[in-house]
């Protein structure tokens, strides 16, 4: 139901206008009501069969001048089709309408046909709990009283008769559903221009920095689109194409059980599904003189719809760091790196689909996908090393420069399936995708060396080339079935997913005195890795009086195969089925109260990049490596969560949380010998560790202060541990943390918004793991399982002006980082060294956009559409572009 929310809040206004003139009529001068009303149904005879070319009409009852009196007047008319299909388009939602169906041998049928709405109350309902779902079941209303399906007709001696409905809809900045929290940031004006890093910033219990590394609850969550699972990374997703986001701390048996013990952060991405031609531009410049801009376009004509999507994104990033490291050894060394980085580049996505509404209840969908990027990072870096003897210090100061050329394409194709069945909610959806992908990249590291008197004493060129290509298959059907009078939802459904990954890498080294470059075999690795996930769940949602609860499981298998193609070295393994339960319980208190319990068991199989054998020597100060022997993580989840709404929709939510992890994967760090530089180095890896866990507390609270100004607030306490002791480590001592989130909207006169957020991170623990992992390790991933961040903060602020008719033009006017604040600040330490790690990114970033709309709504799309397949179909979009 969260893809009607942009629908509700674009036809409330001409409702609202109209409703302020209960007397007006067309031809009397007043507003005249909006035609956007839809009905179709089927004509069958009592044996089920389809009753062909029967007269349908449809009659207006309005007051006639002449005789003064109401008479009905007939609207529209249309024949049932071969199959006994009808649909009648473009009526009015107020006023008496009257549907007369007649046919040779059969006795007509006449039923009232009305479009009643009902305005939202100032003071909505709870937001999470039964009320939370009564709120879904209101939008539905919503949507069912514009687009009705009348179902199928029987024509025979009695009358059926349609109930009129009445509906109550909202949209607030925060809802909670049974199994998980929805924020609306379709207005969010400070993300205007950017990506979605930007929107992430200003969604409650999500951290970000400034690597563009994302956290929920202190751990790394998986990335969804529309209900399905992404490669997309978030600085590849338009801010501008974003509706709301879901947080979803502890996912049920429907979602993949990958992730452990982290949650969803699913991206509801905006739809242009409307009728006639219509579509909206944007362009956006920041202050890098980096450009932004796109747009979309849909027509529909009868049974076709057309929708195309293109947006580009320039890159113009600046980031400065110092790093400051002791190593410990038979000679103490101690390291003074300085870096500059400037990157250019950025990327296109484009999308282009096609709608087939076979009957009114099935459509079918076709659409293709195309991202391309090209990004320039150049870095230099100044290297002081002292090497510490009893005799004294030797010095030693070197430069290196690294210019770089990165570029992905990608290529995929969706193909999709929804048909809703007679009975209102039953629906049957089915998705396929196929995407395919390359990347290459090519990086030249000159290293000069430089004596006592400041002047070159050598220089060290160091090549590295790589390319690779990806191919990754989906298909997937869910089934939707209410019963008990719609009290009672079942949901099962199946998946499979196939991926390929092929990647080459060369590294050359430039011989002393000569112009030819020497591949280094032991720093050359080539590989090719397949992995497939199988699956089935099913979940069961009701409620009894004020008691909800919704139960679920989930089966998946998954096996994965690697091989080293330049040696011949091959590793993998097949993992049983496993099963995944989850509970939800939801009990509605009095004055607007609720508590909600959860329990859910998840895994987190490692990923390619931490069991790829491929050692990265590119930065001598983070040389990764992968581990093949890494085993799947289990983590059980618990959460227990407290709601309530005052008066005026303000609403606080608090919970506590506790996730135990087996077989935790964390870092390691080993020692091994660099051919690059034939010394013996230190290398991070990836082992199991025996256990941990973490648990905190949250709370949320959505506050409107007045007409004009509305305040969320989000505070976040947690602790977390992890249990070392059988790989002979010392355990990191507990700490406790906190992430603290504000943000804040102010509705001035002349269409006048703005916006100010702000957010702040205690000190805490290094994260057990940076994330998922891109084509190459993860930069600048912290190498120790003692150390802890820095505290830091930061604030964002835009100002928005909307102008034109319904305010179609706006210009936006945003800075974040105002006072360049917003850091990454770390200590790290082992037995094998001290490290201090500073970088800031991009501070002090202003951006000017511009955005335009234009159309006219069919509300019609909404329902009969399978858009799960449009999120699904972005999942092969590259991690290449990292």
């Amino acid at each position: 139901m969260k893809k009607i929310t942009l629908l509700v809040s674009l036809v409330l206004a001409s409702f609202w206008a109209f409703a302020q003139f209960p007397g007006a009529t067309p031809g009397k001068g007043g507003q005249a009501a909006p035609n956007i009303g839809h009905i179709y149904g089927k004509i069958t005879d009592s044996a089920g069969k389809p009753v062909v070319d029967a007269s349908i009409i449809l009659l207006q009852n309005r007051f006639d001048s002449v005789s003064k009196k109401r008479k009905d007047y007939l609207f529209k008319g249309v024949s049932s089709k071969s199959n006994g299909e009808f649909s009648l388009e473009e009526l009015p939602i107020f006023g008496g309408l009257k549907l007369k169906i007649s046919a040779s041998g059969f006795k007509p049928v006449e039923m009232p046909i009305a479009f009643q709405m009902k305005m939202p109350s100032a003071s909505g309902a709870p937001a999470g709990g039964q009320n939370g779902q009564n709120q879904m079941a209101g939008l539905s209303n919503l949507l069912n009283s514009i687009d009705k399906d009348l179902g199928n007709i029987k024509m025979e001696t009695d009358v059926q008769q349609l109930k009129e409905i009445t509906v109550t809809a909202s949209k607030p900045l925060m809802k909670m559903d049974i199994d998980k929290k929805v924020f609306n940031v379709d207005k969010n004006i400070v993300s205007t221009g950017g990506t979605a890093l930007d929107v992430m910033k200003n969604v409650p219990s999500v951290q970000v920095d400034i690597d563009g590394n994302v956290k929920l609850r202190n751990a790394t969550p998986q990335i969804y689109i529309d209900g399905r699972p992404t490669t997309l990374t978030l600085d590849q997703i338009p801010a501008d194409a974003i509706e709301s986001v879901e947080v979803i701390t502890n996912p049920s048996a429907k979602y993949d059980a990958s992730g452990g013990n982290a949650g969803i952060l699913n991206i509801v991405l905006k739809k242009n599904k409307k009728s006639g031609y219509n579509g909206n531009l944007m362009a956006g410049v920041d202050k890098r003189g980096g450009v932004n801009g796109g747009g979309n376009f849909n027509v529909r004509q009868g049974k076709i719809n057309l929708s195309i999507a293109a947006m580009v994104n320039q890159m113009k990033n600046h980031s400065t760091g110092t790093t400051e490291r002791t190593n410990f050894g038979d000679t103490m060394t101690h390291v003074s790196q300085v870096n500059d980085n400037k990157t250019n580049g950025g990327f296109a996505f484009g999308r282009i689909g096609l709608d087939y509404f076979v009957t009114n209840r099935t459509t079918l969908s076709l659409a293709g996908i195309k991202v391309h990027g090209q990004f320039k990072p150049n870095e230099v870096i100044d290297i002081t090393t002292d090497s510490l003897y009893p005799s004294g210090t030797v010095s030693h100061y070197s430069q290196r420069f690294s210019n770089s050329t990165r570029e992905f394409n990608a290529n995929g194709l969706q193909l999709g399936m929804k048909h809703n069945f007679v009975k209102a909610g039953e629906e049957l959806t089915a998705d396929l995708n196929y995407f395919s992908g390359k990347n290459g990249s090519d990086a030249l590291y000159t290293t000069n060396y430089y004596d006592p008197k400041s002047e070159i004493s050598g220089t060290q060129y160091q090549k590295v080339i790589a390319d690779g290509r990806n191919k990754f298959f989906t298909v997937q059907t869910d089934f939707v079935n209410p019963f008990k009078g719609g009290k009672t939802k079942l949901e099962a459904g199946l998946r499979a997913q196939l991926n390929t990954l092929t990647n080459n890498n060369q590294t050359y080294l430039q011989s002393p005195g000569s112009p030819d470059y020497i591949e280094l075999p032991n720093a050359t690795t080539n590989y090719k890795n397949h992995n497939n996930v199988y699956a089935a769940y099913t979940t069961i949602t009701s409620s009894i009086k004020n008691f909800g609860y919704q139960v679920g499981l989930r089966a998946e298998s998954s096996n994965y195969t690697g091989e080293m193609t330049n040696t011949g070295e091959k590793f993998g393994n097949t993992y049983p089925i496993s099963l995944f339960p989850s509970v939800f319980l939801s009990q509605k208190l009095k004055n607007k109260q609720q508590l909600q319990a959860s329990f859910t068991r998840r895994i987190n199989r490692p990923n390619f990049f931490q069991l790829i054998p491929y050692t990265d020597y590119t930065d001598s100060l983070n040389i990764t490596r992968g581990n093949p022997n890494l085993r799947p993580e289990f983590t059980n989840s618990m959460e227990l969560s407290y709601g309530k709404t005052f008066k005026g929709n303000n609403n606080i939510l608090a919970s506590v949380y506790y996730k135990h992890t087996k077989d935790m994967i964390t870092r390691y760090i080993d020692k091994a010998n660099n051919p690059s530089t034939g010394q013996e180095d230190l290398i991070n890896t990836f082992v199991n560790a025996a256990s941990g866990y973490s648990a905190g507390a949250e709370f949320t609270s959505v506050n409107t202060i007045t007409k004009w100004l509305d305040v969320t607030t989000n505070v976040n306490l947690y602790n977390s541990k992890i249990n070392t002791e059988n790989i002979n480590e010392t355990p990191q001592d507990a700490m406790w943390s906190w992430f603290g989130k504000f943000n804040s909207n102010f509705k001035l006169p002349k269409n006048f918004t703005i916006q100010v957020s702000a957010d702040y991170q205690s000190k805490t623990n290094l994260p057990v793991n940076n994330g998922q992992g891109g084509f190459g390790p993860p930069s600048q991933a912290q190498s120790s399982s003692q150390g802890y961040i820095r505290p830091y903060w930061g604030m964002d602020a835009a100002i928005k002006k909307s102008f034109l008719k319904n305010n179609a033009a706006s210009v936006t006017l945003s800075v974040s980082d105002i006072f360049a604040t917003r850091k990454s600040d770390q200590h790290s330490e082992s037995i094998y060294f001290v490290q201090d790690y500073y970088r800031i990114n991009n501070p002090q970033m202003f951006r000017l956009n511009f955005t335009y709309r234009f159309g006219k709504m069919d509300v019609s799309l909404f329902k009969r559409q399978n858009l799960k397949s449009q999120g699904e179909g972005m999942q092969g979009a590259s991690q290449m572009g990292q």
